[in-house]
């Protein structure tokens, strides 16, 4: 119990990625074993711990979208890329909800006879 006390507070040991900020990384060691963890050792004699590098596809979606102030400026064509294919996904969904919406329609035409007459009211109201 003692041990794990002090390891919990051993100096230098950084748990809040903020303070990691501006700090500059000496050495990256493989944690044994827990493959893809690694201790990440400062120039200042802090350390920190750091998960495998495998996130979802989300989560480095997420990342460029948080980081894009400070990676943009340096990865321009890469953003400009990524911003064209994001559009391309958006268009993408939407084109198969549309299809998803017409396909239910035909689908329950025949079984729900007022379904025709609602949707016929319906662009009478759009016009």
């Amino acid at each position: 119990m003692e041990k794990v006390a002090f390891t919990k507070h051993f100096p230098g040991l950084t748990l809040n990625w903020t303070l990691c900020e501006g700090k500059t990384i000496e050495h990256v060691i493989p944690l044994s074993g827990k493959p893809g963890t690694s201790v990440i050792v400062f120039t200042d004699g802090s350390f920190t711990i750091a998960p495998p590098l495998a996130p979802e596809p989300w989560e480095l979606g997420q990342a460029l979208l948080d980081a894009r102030q400070h990676l943009e400026p340096k990865h321009r064509a890469a953003y400009q890329e990524y911003d064209r294919l994001a559009m391309q996904d958006r268009e993408a969904l939407r084109s198969a909800r549309l299809e998803k919406i017409i396909g239910a329609i035909h689908n329950n035409v025949e079984q729900i006879p007022e379904l025709k007459n609602r949707l016929k009211e319906l662009v009478k109201e759009w016009k």
